[in-house]
């Protein structure tokens, strides 16, 4: 049917185009290789393929766009596999983990110890530990941690070096996830920062800057200008308690991507404009600070795909399923099931009938024993067959890492670099 036929489709937003991935013989081009081509090089479904040119290519278009003054961190929490972790550890100024095993991938990637910082609210001693005796650095998020990183630093006799994470009094406003402002698990509360930071000074710890990350997925550059710029002087008024100079201030990110019908690309030009207005500043206010930005999902999410196999089709009361081999267990965020208030489609085709103009309205649904398997829900999709392959776009953050792959028994999912 085309859209001329369909008038739902004349009044319902649509996806963003998800033009990153080129067509040959009816099929997409994942990494150079035709999908068909690549299912069979994998040896199996459900899979999660990674376009290494689309990596390089998304942080050199941010090199382009941003000022050379501002270093780009790599947040491993949107996707920590080991071989896209050791790519971008060569492409990025530095790694942000949130937990020792991510750590552990970190320095095995040969990620530079000292461009390495660890987050996270719950950090275990013996995290504390091993982060010490690496020499990354620390972003403190209560008065406990800096209690212990004193008696870790002291039996191991090396200072850890810390930044303080803050909880900031404002939030990044229209973000997926608020990360900041109001009561939080996050960072000390900006308003407990100078007792915190005279703490700090009877340590004997290596003070070295502020964390703050106020929100994700964002696409509004005017609310990520704000956030950026309410950082900064948030920054500037909590360094003169500090006991040391500020080198080092990640300012967070925020930077989102279109997932859903009607959402449009994030426009960089306001937010590098903004950036390097807060760079000049900073040259005068803070000379010796290094001004971070911090970003995962906005480096990875578009340069990855969900490849999952038709293996029935199915008519119920008018309606086609295509049930396919692998469901919200692999990719949650998919299903709704992973943040979202109200359900909505990731972007999906039929990767190898992507040529096709015979279109269907159908539903996508995994193996799982659930109706909150649900991968695309009434999409207008091209017709297809058992044994085809669904492809769900924009999967290369979030995905098998944060899915719970072992539910109902079924097996995991595979993870290429391509």
């Amino acid at each position: 049917m085309s859209e001329a036929e369909n008038p739902v489709s004349k009044r319902a937003p649509i996806h963003a185009a998800m033009q990153q991935f080129p067509v040959e013989q009816g099929e997409l081009v994942i990494g150079g290789e035709r999908l068909s081509l690549l299912a069979a090089r994998v040896g199996q479904t459900p899979f999660y393929a990674y376009d290494r040119s689309l990596l390089r290519q998304r942080v050199g278009e941010l090199r382009l766009a941003l000022p050379a003054g501002i270093k780009l961190h790599y947040a491993m929490k949107a996707n920590p596999m080991p071989a896209v972790v050791g790519l971008m550890a060569g492409l990025v100024d530095g790694i942000d983990v949130a937990s020792s095993g991510e750590l552990k991938v970190a320095l095995d990637a040969g990620a530079d110890a000292r461009e390495i910082s660890f987050a996270g609210p719950g950090k275990r001693e013996a995290e504390l530990r091993q982060a010490v005796a690496s020499r990354v650095l620390i972003n403190v998020e209560s008065f406990r941690e800096l209690t212990l990183l004193q008696r870790i630093s002291d039996a191991l006799g090396l200072p850890a070096r810390v930044a303080v994470r803050v909880n900031p009094d404002f939030e990044l406003k229209g973000s997926g996830m608020k990360m900041g402002g109001g009561p939080k698990q996050f960072g000390v509360d900006a308003e407990q920062l100078p007792d915190l930071l005279v703490q700090l000074a009877r340590s004997g710890l290596a003070f070295e800057g502020f964390h703050l990350f106020a929100g994700s997925q964002n696409l509004r550059p005017e609310s990520i200008c704000e956030a950026q710029l309410k950082s900064y002087e948030l920054a500037l008024r909590l360094a003169e308690f500090a006991p040391m100079p500020v080198k080092f201030l990640n300012l967070g990110g925020g930077f989102g991507i279109p997932y859903f019908p009607g959402e449009t690309r994030l426009d960089l030009r306001p937010i590098a404009d903004n950036l390097a207005r807060l760079l000049d500043r900073a040259r005068s206010e803070l000379p010796q600070a290094e001004l971070v930005i911090e970003l995962g999902r906005y480096l990875v999410g578009e340069a990855g795909v969900y490849v999952t196999r038709i293996v029935d089709r199915k008519v119920s009361r008018g309606q086609v399923y295509l049930v396919t081999d692998g469901g919200l267990n692999h990719h949650l965020s998919a299903s709704g099931n992973f943040g979202q208030v109200i359900r909505k489609n990731y972007p999906v085709t039929i990767g190898n009938r992507a040529g096709q103009v015979e279109r269907e309205q159908a539903s996508v649904v995994g193996p799982l024993c659930t109706p909150l398997d649900l991968l695309a829900d009434r999409m207008e999709l091209p017709v297809a067959q058992e044994g085809d392959l669904a492809v769900i776009f924009q999967s290369g953050a979030y995905g098998a890492s944060a899915s719970p792959q072992a539910f109902l028994g079924h097996g995991p999912c595979v993870e290429v670099l391509v």
